[in-house]
């Protein structure tokens, strides 16, 4: 992430790749608390930010946007409490990535690797035995990494980084930025520093969600501050050809409930692959015009609507519901709903995150040690992380839940 002390937000006045000042206003979720900044369980409730969260459609490249750029700082504290290794999917998904990449690059042992947003180094982990790798992460979670084996610089990238890597690394064969490529001010200026820290024959793999997934399965809880873009393939394609690369091979993938995996070299470096083509054509044949975007706009509405029903029925007959996981998608969910420590007596955390002993942004919702549900025994729980449901529910039931689980998205229901 690119470190930008000059303000505190920033509302977007025009489109954050083709610079065009004619944006559509197409959803608005209110105002959200940052998803990281969690409060200790039992501290008063004082003032706390929220920013608005709408979002913006550029005709031009096709980007769907946030109206409004939080300072990085607010967003991604040092004690950013998200781990991606503690994800099987993540572990899953890093694993076929470096699969994937020895079939589309040639790789040797003396090839650098570079992530960014590296995290706690799970995507390096992979190449680490086989290649030379490097992280770049603004958060104490680095350290984790660095305790793996996995040499990481603990920064905001920015180009006093990039001059670093280059002058004490050598440039990087390939660059990876999985699910922070939509997370950083100035995009133009990140790709230009991408650009310029890998070889010639050098290769740019970004990971981030999907606009599409978002739109067919009504994705409105991963709309918080720290995506600032939702990209198609269109308008990835028109921002790195922009910067004198091309996509070689795009793909869907199922990370954090539909992603797209691009890979991207100099002009002319690589064949391109047919799978551009046919996401390309596919995007084309599905339309995400204004109107279709209004259409996701009304079907979030009654989605909300739909949850509430199915809430009140159980709150009615006096059962108790709590929450299972805290990702950040949950505080949107929590908070665009109205839900609160009313009706979500908790949530639960596997043992060790970050999360557990504080509230969830904006409320007084505790999070709570996994254990509490199977002692406990609540008669309902919301899968909170509800992309990846088939992979909790058996778990639970193997620890010994035995109550219902609700689902709350696309359409609410209780399994």
């Amino acid at each position: 992430m690119v470190q930008k002390n000059e303000y505190t937000s920033k509302v977007v006045e025009e489109c954050q790749i083709c610079k065009n000042p004619h944006l559509e206003s197409v959803l608005f979720l209110g105002y959200l608390p940052p998803v990281n900044e969690l409060h200790p369980i039992g501290q008063q409730p004082h003032e706390q930010p929220s920013y608005p969260a709408e979002l913006l459609c550029c005709s031009q490249c096709h980007l769907v946007q946030l109206g409004l750029i939080v300072n990085p700082k607010i967003l991604f504290p040092k004690e950013y409490p998200y781990t991606s290794s503690t994800t099987k999917i993540l572990r899953d998904n890093f694993a076929e990535l470096y699969d994937e990449c020895k079939t589309i690059v040639p790789l040797t042992k003396d090839d650098l690797i570079v992530d960014i947003g590296s995290n706690d180094g799970n995507l390096l982990n992979n190449f680490k035995d086989n290649h030379k790798v490097l992280g770049i992460t603004p958060e104490e979670i680095g350290k984790i990494a660095i305790s793996r084996g996995i040499p990481t610089i603990i920064d905001y990238f920015s180009p006093d980084v990039v001059n670093k890597v280059i002058s004490e690394h050598g440039k990087a064969k390939i660059v990876t930025a999985t699910n922070v490529f939509a997370h950083i001010d100035d995009v133009n200026e990140i790709t230009e520093l991408i650009k310029k820290m890998i070889t010639p024959d050098g290769i740019f793999i970004s990971e981030s969600h999907y606009l599409i997934s978002l739109i067919e399965t009504l994705q409105y809880d991963t709309i918080y501050h720290e995506h600032l873009r939702y990209y198609s393939l269109h308008s990835l394609q028109y921002l790195l050809n922009k910067h004198g690369f091309e996509i070689i091979h795009a793909k869907r993938i199922p990370t954090h409930g539909g992603s797209i995996r691009v890979y991207a070299a100099h002009i002319g470096e690589y064949d391109v692959k047919p799978s551009v083509k046919t996401l390309l054509d596919a995007e084309q044949k599905m339309g995400f015009t204004v109107d279709r975007l209004r259409q996701f706009k009304n079907d979030i509405i009654i989605s909300k609507l739909q949850l509430y029903e199915l809430l009140l029925t159980i709150k009615k007959s006096g059962k108790r519901i709590y929450g299972i996981s805290a990702p950040s998608r949950a505080s949107t969910l929590i908070n665009y709903t109205g839900l609160d420590d009313g009706i979500i007596d908790a949530v639960v955390e596997i043992k060790g995150s970050h999360k557990i002993g504080k509230y969830i942004p904006g409320t007084l919702i505790p999070i709570l040690d996994e254990s509490f549900i199977f002692e406990n025994q609540p008669e309902f729980v919301v899968i909170f992380s509800w992309h990846i449901a088939d992979e909790l529910i058996p778990k639970l039931k193997e620890k010994g839940y035995l109550g219902k689980f609700i689902i709350p998205l696309p359409q609410p229901k209780i399994i």
